[in-house]
């Protein structure tokens, strides 16, 4: 008897069997593989991943043998052989079940799989030959579409699909045996209400909207509209609605009704920022009434345990943290960093998500965000989701990037997006209903002059592009009534905080001016009668013209988007910031009538996406790689290692910043599974460099919570006299007291 686990029984009666094992993860692997057409080749992988079980070494080392025994390469070996066409895209995810899909044949923190199927391995017992039983071929899967361009880039991306099958799988069939062995009873995973029901759900909040105004009537019209494209084939779609207009619950009841109408399974929506997905999956929970909390999943990295400083114990996972690896729920609400990075990832933990991206409805919110220099490969992602996996894509913003595919070469982006569907009636004549405001540039401008420009207006929202210049600007008004800071500086629960004051000081009419980093433009529901925005994309300046005038009480001509330079060279922006600034110029100069227009936001995108040129928007040649690497050079972790969105070199700390915050960090002491507990600190952090976490770290200021737990994954502020009730955390001089508490 060959065994594929074993327990603390001696007599072996209670060890699971390997036939067994390879059975049940094959089954679980053809299943979730079906879901792209591919079910023969998610039995195979399933049959072969533990293959090199079937040894007497390995057998030795689970009767406690101290010796390492490689049981993932023989499997990989059965697979070329047995499969000589594309064996070798199994092979490379059976070899790197465990460790990681590794390069095929360039080196990296991995053996590449060159050099594994090259080392000496422990014979096969022939017994395994009657005890499975291979499918005879892998044939194409059904959906499958090679493009003459990209067909390794495709390959590349069909083995990583296989590979979340396969580790999935396996990891859930093996949870479940020592689940059952330990308790009786396998973890619970999954479930929630499905999608009709939640869709019932939506509309029954939705039948309480009142259109007691212009913009409500407008926002009800187009609702009503993109719920009407959702019996449209699965596909590639754009939403492009002004802000204001209700895209947010909108595009959540096309992807619930287009989803059941076409027998898909969940919705993910994809948000640009973290500061937002509580806000967004909030929004959801409240529109889906009681069967919110069961549906909505958030995921996003701030307590991450794949992130690079985080450490989990097994025993830690509860089910929120289950649902999450897998994303084994019908509403996700993630990051685009989550998202896309997963899509490239090669790790066992980042990819077991993807095959339930299949089969979905993924909105992608401020399409216009995505990185530029990864923004070819993010849109061959999106494509190959489209083309292959049987995924909707929506792209929903009011700034619609210019990623379409044409038959022009003057409009196309190479390698974009074909048959592109519009969802929103007549976006043209949208834009000119929802015009709210006035946009012009007032010049270049010092800080006394910006000083003197706050001044002249009661109520007015000044946004720059960096922490320091919000928090000069403050400080230079601070006296002033009315003065308000807004800054990622500050915890979640903080900002929420300082937006309802101002909220309520406007509505009041008094004196409200408000200092603000971008982060005020990502869905913030504000209205001021004027808004002065420091020069930056003019997809940026849309999102902070949305501030102004929001729901349409006032003339256009009354309610103005001031863009200045900056004439301190402190307050200069980044070099990638500084290139989107001057290709808004030159498209003000052509559209300077009308700036936000439809047609000048094309321009602006294809004149970015022309300076740029197709290298720069493909920084690493990730998509060339996979080309020359044909499929026995498939680079694999090579990809995972370039493809990372914001580079990493920022650190969560926990802000000790109410009782609710004080409470979920005593928590932490007694925390057997810490999801919920993460998720209750999440809105209490601030987001430090890395040299500024350093700092606080090097003279005590934070503290990690419980690290013989959790290691540093959980840094709290201790220093408390450094988090400000205006400015935030300040770290930059770490060593701050305040002078009331030096008095003895």
């Amino acid at each position: 008897m060959f065994y594929a686990h074993s327990t603390e029984d001696t007599d072996k009666a209670s060890w699971q069997p390997l036939a067994e094992h390879l059975n049940a993860v094959s089954r679980l692997t053809a299943a979730r593989a079906a879901r792209f057409g591919a079910e023969a080749w998610g039995e195979a992988a399933g049959l072969l991943h533990d293959l090199g079980k079937y040894t007497v070494p390995f057998q030795r080392r689970l009767e406690g043998s101290p010796e390492r025994v490689n049981h993932s390469t023989a499997g990989a070996h059965v697979a070329i052989e047995k499969y000589p066409q594309l064996g070798q895209l199994l092979a490379y995810l059976i070899a790197g079940h465990h460790a990681g899909l590794a390069n095929g044949r360039d080196s990296g923190e991995r053996t590449p799989l060159k050099s594994r199927l090259e080392a000496d391995l422990p014979p096969l017992d022939p017994i395994w030959q009657q005890e499975i039983v291979l499918p005879e071929s892998l044939p194409p899967p059904e959906r499958f579409q090679p493009q003459p361009d990209r067909a390794f880039f495709q390959y590349a991306f069909l083995a990583r699909m296989l590979f979340s099958c396969l580790v999935d799988a396996d990891f859930v069939e093996t949870e479940a045996f020592y689940a059952v062995h330990e308790k009786g009873l396998p973890h619970t995973r999954g479930g929630g209400p499905g999608l009709g029901v939640l869709r019932d759900a939506l509309n029954s909040y939705l039948a309480a909207f009142k259109a007691d105004s212009d913009v409500n009537r407008l926002r009800g019209e187009i609702l009503t509209h993109v719920r009407t494209q959702a019996e449209k084939p699965p596909g590639r779609f754009t939403l492009t609605v002004p802000t204001g207009g209700g895209k947010t619950l909108a595009s959540l009841a096309f992807a619930l009704d287009h989803a059941i109408a076409h027998g898909m399974d969940r919705v993910i929506y994809v948000i640009p920022f973290t500061s937002i997905v509580e806000q967004n999956a909030a929004v959801f929970r409240h529109a889906l009434g009681k069967y919110g909390d069961a549906a909505v999943l958030e995921h996003h990295s701030a307590f991450d345990s794949d992130a690079p400083h985080g450490r989990q114990d097994r025993d830690s996972r509860d089910k929120l943290k289950r649902d999450s690896e897998n994303w084994d729920a019908p509403i996700i609400v993630t990051t685009a960093v989550q998202f896309f990075e997963s899509l490239f990832a090669a790790k066992t933990s980042r990819c077991r998500k993807l095959h339930n991206i299949a089969g979905s409805v993924v909105i992608l919110d401020e399409a216009q965000t995505m990185p530029l220099p990864l923004l070819r490969p993010s849109v061959a992602a999106l494509d190959e989701l489209a083309l292959n996996y049987r995924t909707s894509v929506v792209l929903c913003t009011a700034t619609q990037p210019a990623l379409a595919e044409t038959d022009d070469p003057e409009r196309s982006f190479a390698g974009g997006l074909r048959d592109l569907h519009e969802l929103a009636p007549n976006p043209q004549q949208l834009y000119r209903q929802l015009e709210r405001v006035t946009v012009r540039h007032v010049g270049t401008l010092d800080d006394a002059a910006l000083r003197d420009e706050l001044f002249a207006t009661e109520q007015v929202l000044c946004i720059v592009n960096n922490r320091r210049h919000a928090r000069a600007l403050f400080e230079a008004i601070a006296d002033q009534p009315g003065a308000y800071h807004l800054t990622t500086s500050m915890c979640a629960v903080h900002r929420r905080q300082v937006l309802a004051e101002i909220r309520e000081v406007l509505e009041s009419g008094a004196p409200c001016r408000v200092i603000s980093t971008s982060l005020i433009e990502a869905g913030v529901d504000v209205d001021f009668p004027r808004v002065l925005r420091a020069e930056a994309g003019l997809d940026s300046i849309a999102q902070a013209a949305g501030r102004c005038n929001r729901e349409g009480k006032r003339r256009a001509a009354d309610s103005e988007v001031a863009i200045f330079a900056t004439a301190n060279e402190d307050w200069a922006p980044p070099p990638e910031l500084k290139q989107f600034a001057q290709v808004t110029r030159e498209v003000l100069r052509q559209h300077g009538d009308d700036p936000l227009s439809l047609d000048a936001i094309d321009a602006y995108f294809r004149l970015l996406y022309w300076q740029q040129g197709d290298k720069a928007l493909d920084r690493h040649d990730l998509l060339g790689l996979c080309e020359k690497g044909r499929l026995e050079g498939l680079p694999f972790e090579t990809l995972e290692q370039k493809f990372r969105m914001i580079e990493n070199n920022q650190r969560t700390v926990i802000i000790p910043f109410d009782d609710t915050a004080r409470d979920a960090i005593k928590a932490l002491a007694a925390a057997k599974g810490v999801g919920g507990i993460a998720r209750k600190l999440q809105p209490y952090t601030v987001q430090v460099p890395q040299q500024g976490f350093a700092a606080l770290e090097r003279v005590g200021a934070i503290v990690a919570v419980e690290p013989d737990k959790f290691g540093d994954q959980f840094m709290m502020l201790v220093n408390e006299d450094l988090y400000d009730e205006w400015l935030g955390l300040n770290w930059s001089e770490p060593t701050f007291i305040k002078a009331e508490n030096l008095i003895i």
